[in-house]
């Protein structure tokens, strides 16, 4: 059983406390590490040094770059016989990024994620398709051992191959996938090319989606293309991988686990935190591992707390859906924005498909912006109706992003198609 009401609906008070202790131990932990040692020394940072959730602020930052800086196992805290996997991210240039596991820390995570699966309406008698890669990347790994905790009949499909997936859909009954949310709209793409309804020749009912940054109007329309309810999914390697966060039923925020971490957020340039309520970054402390605890790690993701309690009666923080990372900003023409700004409009417009293009190019001795984005089946072949939709788009996005970008509606098929994590911007610009 996955509805671990002790623990979910916990008063809060009760619940900091349990947070307060786990944390203590997690330092007395984290002092075998060459990193934290070091770093406790220099601040004074002990087990006692914590009587409160506020004294968490004292310790400083981890980042990105201390990772990289210590690779590869100078932040963990156990032995390395204790270690039974690791994780890492690509590392195109320098050092990559890696995560270390003990065997309680992956039984821990296959219990988190089936936490998350059994919150939104999955059960033992559910038929699982995980769409990710396996390998390296913790989405595979992470969700099929949460499957598997959860007692779902798995399949390990791996990403990829849109005829194949399709085929163990039909053929083996599956009721849920883990799919990333441009994947999403290209395989539901590729069923009806193949004459077939997912709404009425699939059993498909759940889609667990995450990995990369999507719209409400995104998931509202992969909903209606695969007639399921799509949940929201969030998880960083540095944090296990998936599982961290996620959406209940509802769909208003998603449940962070704070019996496995603490959450913050803070401005991402003065890096005090923030009211409830306001945008900043998210920064997260982990107090339920011991291969590889991050005190106060900086995500980099933009998003806020949901104020309110959660019909759904757990007590645990939700976080709202991410507007981007804070690394992932644009700038241009001296405006700020997000990539996810523009799907959202876009998204709106039953004449335009899923896939689209933002290319950012220095011409002359000017920036300028080109989006490019494939029209859909449900366009007619018009000019004048083009031309008018065309500009209605266009001056939505000027009232968004504060100047005229350039706006170019293609053929459905005309961009590059996209099986994995799709790449939504391309910045030519010459430094």
């Amino acid at each position: 059983m996955y509805w671990q009401e002790e623990l979910e609906t916990m008063e809060r008070e009760k619940l900091e406390k349990l947070q307060i202790e786990r944390l203590k131990k997690t330092i007395e932990i984290a002092g075998n590490s060459s990193f934290y040692k070091k770093m406790f020394d220099e601040n004074g940072i002990t087990p006692n040094f914590i009587n409160s959730l506020d004294d968490l602020r004292k310790i400083p930052f981890t980042t990105k770059d201390d990772l990289r800086n210590n690779y590869p196992f100078g932040m963990i805290s156990v032995s390395l016989d204790r270690c039974v996997r690791l994780h890492s991210s690509s590392g195109t240039t320098g050092n990559p990024t890696v995560v270390v596991h003990s065997q309680k820390d992956l039984d821990e995570w296959s219990i988190q994620v089936a936490r998350c699966m059994y919150m939104v309406g999955l059960r033992n008698t559910d038929v699982f398709q995980n769409t990710s890669g396996y390998g390296m990347f913790t989405g595979g790994l992470g969700f099929q051992y949460g499957a598997e905790r959860l007692g779902a009949l798995t399949v390990p499909a791996a990403a990829g191959n849109s005829k194949r997936q399709i085929k163990f859909i039909q053929d083996f009954g599956t009721t849920c996938l883990h799919i990333i949310p441009s994947y999403a709209t290209r395989l539901a793409e590729v069923m009806y090319a193949e004459g077939i309804d997912p709404r009425k020749d699939t059993k498909l009912h759940t889609i667990c989606v995450g990995a990369e940054p999507h719209s409400e109007e995104q998931r509202r329309r992969i909903e209606n293309m695969l007639g399921v309810k799509a949940y929201n999914c969030f998880g960083m390697s540095e944090m296990n991988g998936p599982g961290v966060a996620f959406e209940c039923k509802e769909q208003n925020g998603l449940h962070i686990w704070e019996d496995y971490v603490i959450v913050e957020i803070v401005d991402p340039i003065t890096l005090e935190p923030v009211p409830d309520g306001e945008v900043g970054e998210m920064v997260l402390t982990t107090i339920n591992r011991e291969a590889m605890p991050l005190f106060r790690y900086r995500t980099r993701d933009l998003t806020h707390i949901v104020t309110g309690e959660c019909p759904c009666g757990r007590t645990h923080k939700r976080v709202a859906r991410f507007k981007g990372r804070s690394d992932d900003m644009i700038i241009l023409k001296g405006v700020n924005f997000f990539p996810i700004q523009i799907e959202k409009i876009l998204m709106d417009y039953k004449e335009l498909g899923s896939n689209y293009l933002i290319t950012l190019e220095t011409i002359g001795s000017n920036d300028e912006i080109l989006i490019e984005v494939e029209l859909s089946d449900l366009f007619t072949d018009d000019y004048t109706v083009l031309q008018k939709l065309t500009k209605t788009v266009v001056r939505e996005l000027r009232d968004e992003l504060l100047f005229t970008p350039h706006l170019k509606l293609v053929g459905k098929g005309s961009l590059p198609i996209q099986e994995g994590k799709a790449v939504r911007v391309r910045d030519l610009r010459k430094i």
